[in-house]
């Protein structure tokens, strides 16, 4: 049975208090917290397992790197790829990004197109901006309607065989609406270009089936997921993986070095060079246990039950506008008080122990697109109550009270 008291008790964050009031945080879509079993894990690895991986014969290297490939095991179930090799370790999902796009640099020329949408994260459209630059290709946008929402007959237009590379996240980070990516994907295929999901910001909510989506890359980062910072995921379809070029030089990525040549190690290995972040590989494993325990069926309910509750209780309040009103969307409401510059919204919310986040969340082109500086942004992972939501309500009362 999902118990949210029961649940809370396993974050040692949520018991304390910010500015004398018991905290209320509503910035999961930043980034998660963090249960105790994860701790107790991270704890582990320093206590009993600390030693570099895949290169030492000495019994704690043997140790930390079958932990930390047994991770890889968790996260390909996780995700269902058919192969561990295709689950690349990373920093998260900007380094994922930037990894396929420098691969591309070679793949790209002059006449190409690639696609993103009007509703990325910065991380989701500067390194194809970069890409661009260097290969001649021609980006373009598939553009937003005033509900937050992809205007897919535009995405339908856009498409034609010149497409390479359509790039377009699972979730929109600064408006919570639930992309078609299903339809994105089948589409791009058809005129056989390859497909990148950003799914940073769905991959806390829902379960996705890399293999059931036939999606040829799929990225996230453990942080959203309960776990730590610093550590991510790339999968690749093998096929894709095997023809872009390594996107770092460095240990652990060879096969065979001298001063004439070098090869390349096997995958996942080409594109892990150097020390990786072993504690935070092993852990993002850690992390994805959890969550299953708890079920992804139970939060997906649970949350989009906030979600409901939040916007019914914000919309009572004159005055107050919330943007990204897609009927398919979760877990995140944007909003802004009239005449009221977000900050000072979340500047007084702060001092009432509330965590919310205020700007552009890296996604200045959605704020361009609405005219406006930026928005309030609570978003809610499946430990938050509904009166913590009450709170927030009241809160947002005192600013509107203060600030007119």
């Amino acid at each position: 049975m999902f118990n949210v008291q029961d649940i809370r008790k396993d974050f040692p964050i949520l018991s304390r208090k910010v500015n004398g009031k018991p905290l209320v945080y509503f910035d999961n879509a930043a980034t998660s917290q963090t249960p105790q079993q994860v701790i107790d894990a991270i704890v582990d690895y320093y206590s009993n397992y600390n030693a570099n991986i895949h290169r030492g014969v000495h019994t704690l290297s043997q140790e930390a790197t079958d932990l930390y490939e047994q991770a890889r095991l968790k996260i390909q179930a996780h995700f269902n790829a058919k192969f561990s090799h295709e689950i690349i370790l990373t920093s998260g999902t900007t380094h994922s990004i930037n990894l396929v796009a420098n691969g591309f640099s070679s793949l790209l020329k002059k006449g190409d197109d690639i696609i993103v949408s009007a509703l990325e994260h910065h991380s989701n459209i500067v390194p194809w901006q970069m890409l661009c630059e260097r290969t001649g290709a021609t980006l373009k946008v598939i553009p937003m309607n005033e509900e937050g929402e992809l205007v897919m007959s535009a995405f339908d237009d856009l498409i034609s065989e010149n497409t390479k590379l359509v790039f377009v996240n699972h979730i929109s980070n600064a408006l919570g609406t639930i992309n078609p990516i299903e339809y994105i994907i089948e589409k791009a295929h058809e005129v056989g270009a390859a497909v990148l999901i950003d799914g940073a910001q769905a991959c806390p909510h829902i379960k996705p089936d890399v293999q059931a989506l036939d999606v040829d890359f799929y990225v996230v980062s453990a942080h959203k997921m309960c776990g730590p910072t610093g550590v991510g995921m790339l999968y690749g379809k093998e096929a894709w993986l095997n023809k872009l070029p390594p996107y770092q030089g460095g240990g652990e990525m060879i096969a065979e070095v001298t001063f004439e040549k070098t090869t390349y190690a096997d995958l996942p290995h080409k594109f892990e060079a150097g020390t990786p972040n072993i504690a935070g590989g092993i852990v993002f494993g850690a992390a994805i246990d959890y969550m299953n325990t708890i079920g992804f069926d139970a939060i997906a309910a649970y949350e989009n039950d906030l979600l409901e509750y939040a916007t019914k209780k914000l919309l009572t309040i004159d005055g107050l506008k919330i943007y990204g009103t897609s009927k398919n969307k979760t877990s995140v409401i944007s909003f802004n008080l009239e005449h009221i510059h977000p900050y000072d919204v979340g500047t007084i919310l702060d001092k009432l122990g509330i965590a919310v986040r205020t700007g552009h969340h890296c996604a200045q082109p959605i704020m361009d697109f609405y005219c406006i500086p930026g928005t309030v942004r609570a978003s809610f992972s499946f430990y938050n109550t509904k009166e913590e939501i009450d709170a927030l309500v009241e809160g947002v009362k005192k600013a509107k009270m203060m600030l007119s």
